[in-house]
C-alpha cells in the first residue's frame, strides 16, 4: 500500500472502480511498519498517510477460514514449486477467504495465486 501513497488516488479509483474494499490485518501491519521506518522527515507525512487510509477501513481478521484457505494457497504453490512472501500469502488467502481482489503493484507475485483476482494498472 506505500506504492499507493506516491499514487494518484484517481489512478488508484479508476483501478478499484466499484469493487469492495477492505484491508487486511497484515496490510496494517505493513502499512504501519513503514512509518516506523520512515526518516524523521517523511514519517509525519506517511503517518498522516496511513491513518488517513485506515480510518477508511474495519481491518478484515485472520480467521480460522482464512487459515485454512492459506494452508491449501501454500500448499498449491509448493507443488508448483513457486513461492511468494509470507506476508504476501496472507493477504491473498484473505481476499480468496471473502471473496475480494487484490489491489497491488506486484501483479508478478500475486499472479501466482490461483483464483486470485489481481487489480495491477499497466506499468
Amino acid at each position: 500500500m506505500i506504492e499507493w501513497e506516491r499514487a494518484e488516488s484517481a489512478t488508484l479509483e479508476a483501478l478499484v472502480g466499484d469493487e469492495e474494499r477492505a484491508i487486511s490485518v497484515i496490510t496494517v501491519s505493513e502499512l504501519l511498519h513503514g512509518v516506523h521506518r520512515a526518516t524523521r522527515a517523511r514519517r509525519a507525512r506517511r503517518s498522516a498517510f496511513v491513518e488517513h487510509v485506515l480510518a477508511g477501513f474495519e481491518p478484515v481478521p485472520i480467521t480460522e477460514t482464512v487459515a485454512r484457505v492459506h494452508a491449501e494457497v501454500w500448499a498449491d504453490l509448493s507443488r508448483r514449486g513457486q513461492r511468494i512472501g509470507a506476508h504476501d500469502l496472507w493477504i491473498a488467502a484473505t481476499a480468496l477467504a471473502h471473496g475480494l481482489g487484490v489491489a497491488t503493484r506486484d501483479r508478478a507475485d500475486f499472479g501466482r495465486v490461483r483464483g486470485l483476482r489481481v487489480l495491477s494498472p499497466a506499468l
